[in-house]
């Protein structure tokens, strides 16, 4: 098996990813808010591009059993139920109900993802358990991080990395493509404490510095949870595929 890295959505080359096993990562914070979600009893996610889709989509069901949700440069979007923390996906929320789901980046990724064999959602907060469900697939893997506007962004590209490390000490004789070894090599100095990307992430200062410091204190705890949201672009929805 062969474990790739790409650093952005916009990375991604034609065909890259047909036949892979594919990791999304967006640690601030979509992928930690699917996490959430799905761990707090959500049925599913549907990940759309833009807001007014993400609305036009909630309205068209009715009821309350789907809410729109989401965020642009960070901050929650007028008119919509939720935004993009993942200590807002509680049970009391989402529990047995649809979320339409926009972001300036995770969700583009997973949309990016589309022509995978598989696509999983990673995190911190999961990495253990995303990296034993991709080893499962028998594929070979790609981590995809989404980025934050066409550039690589560190918190990303460090789970990325822990990815790869939580692969590799499952299966060794894993063949890792030069990016996927950088990755590893730069997640190494936040394996024991991930939490110093707080400080080091540009992302991370500014959330914390539009009052979201609790969203980032929770997306950089490592293995808080052992679900792994699956995409299954077939019905267009993320699902709580293992836990």
């Amino acid at each position: 098996m062969r474990v790739d890295v790409v650093p952005t959505a916009q990375a991604v080359a034609r065909g890259q990813l047909a036949g892979a096993t594919v990791l999304v990562v967006d640690v601030l914070r979509a992928s930690t808010s699917i996490v959430s979600a799905l761990d707090a009893g959500c049925a599913a996610v549907v990940p759309v591009a833009e807001p007014e889709e993400a609305l036009a989509r909630a309205r068209a069901a009715g009821g309350d059993g789907v809410l729109a949700a989401g965020e642009r440069r960070g901050l929650p979007i007028p008119g919509f139920d939720l935004g993009n923390s993942p200590l807002e996906f509680t049970d009391g929320r989402v529990r047995g109900k649809t979320v339409v789901f926009t972001t300036s980046n995770g969700t583009r990724a997973l949309l990016a993802a589309r022509g995978a064999a598989a696509v999983g959602v990673a995190a911190l907060v999961n990495a253990g358990a995303a990296a034993a469900w991709a080893l499962a697939e028998a594929r070979d893997v790609v981590v995809l991080c989404a980025g934050e506007r066409g550039q690589r962004s560190l918190e990303d590209w460090v789970c990325a990395g822990l990815l790869v490390e939580r692969m590799r000490r499952r299966a060794p004789d894993l063949a890792l493509t030069p990016a996927a070894a950088a990755a590893a090599a730069e997640a190494r100095g936040y394996a024991g404490d991930p939490a110093r990307l707080a400080e080091d992430s540009p992302w991370a200062r500014r959330l914390r510095a539009v009052g979201r410091g609790g969203d980032v204190a929770a997306c950089l705890r490592l293995d808080t949870s052992v679900l792994v949201p699956v995409y299954l672009a077939s019905v267009d929805k993320v699902v709580a595929g293992h836990r």
